[in-house]
């Protein structure tokens, strides 16, 4: 852990966040056994982002709104951006991000982005609410992106480790085009049988597999018999799974927005997975991680 990271502790779990981005860095168990990446700087040193204002990757890393062309990286700006501190308590921590004029040069509009944390027991719940304080509507879009130890740390191998969802997930996912990062045109059939997935680094081959027709709110990440990551997501229609192929993560992503698609364009409003939140509007966004036995 590092200096700035902020720890909560329960007698369950310890969860450290960094104010760099608010991201999740590291959630451990009452043995201090990480359930989280490694951030091996040889796959990828995130760890559980937070994706604001768009989801993914833009076409030609651009938008465009009231005919004015914008540039912004993948994944938006929140995630390079600290936060400041607005609450702190032994279980739970505020922190907020405003707009100033860095990022009203990409994206013209009066936002506070508020990552919310509360630790309880072997349960962690996030917050993230999100508020327009300008006079005119805004367009964005939201994603989480915790990356969770694979394997975790109980004693069985990679191999053995599957997700099972709430629900049967029958529906054709989407993949992104390749070496474009907007989202192809195609689908493929389900990898799940039912409800369960069994990932393997071969399925990652050609980047994030995503679900934009999915019918579960929450899973379980882990081996059957051993601890399981439960994860429930109410506020986030969409879901993306991604490693790169091999790393000892896997990225577990409740969206509501992706990427371009390709052969998008047109002004920002249009965009898949656009919300529009008016003046003095919010939308918060949920996210809990729990540690079952």
């Amino acid at each position: 852990m590092t200096d700035d990271w902020i720890e909560l502790k329960s007698g369950a779990l310890t969860a450290a966040i960094n104010p760099l981005g608010a991201e999740l860095s590291s959630l451990t168990d009452r043995e201090g056994r990480e359930l989280m990446t490694d951030a091996d700087p040889r796959w990828w040193t995130g760890r559980a982002p937070l994706l604001f204002p768009i989801v993914g990757r833009l076409a030609g890393d651009s938008y465009e709104l009231d005919h004015r062309t914008y540039e912004m990286a993948q994944h938006g700006f929140a995630r390079r951006r600290k936060f400041a501190l607005v609450e702190r308590t032994s279980g739970s921590l505020v922190l907020e991000l405003a707009a100033d004029d860095e990022t009203r040069a990409i994206y013209p509009f009066d936002f506070r982005l508020t990552a919310s944390f509360r630790l309880s027991d072997a349960r962690l719940d996030i917050t993230i609410t999100v508020a327009n304080e300008g006079d005119r509507a805004m367009p964005f879009s939201f994603g989480f992106h915790p990356a969770f130890a694979w394997p975790l740390p109980f004693g069985s191998p990679a191999d053995r480790h599957h997700i099972l969802f709430d629900e049967d997930e029958a529906a054709d996912i989407r993949r992104t085009a390749t070496g474009t990062g907007l989202i192809a045109a195609t689908t493929e059939a389900s990898p799940v049988a039912g409800r369960k997935l069994v990932p393997d680094a071969a399925m990652f081959e050609r980047d994030a597999l995503i679900w934009d027709r999915l019918n579960s709110r929450g899973l379980l990440w882990g081996v059957a018999g051993e601890p399981n990551i439960r994860l429930e997501f109410p506020d986030t229609p969409w879901l993306g799974l991604w490693q790169k192929p091999g790393a000892r993560y896997l990225c577990i992503e409740p969206w509501a927005g992706m990427a371009d698609p390709i052969g998008f364009s047109g002004e920002i409003w249009h965009k898949p997975g656009i919300m529009r939140l008016a003046p003095a509007a919010r939308r918060a966004f949920r996210l809990g991680i729990a540690l079952t036995s």
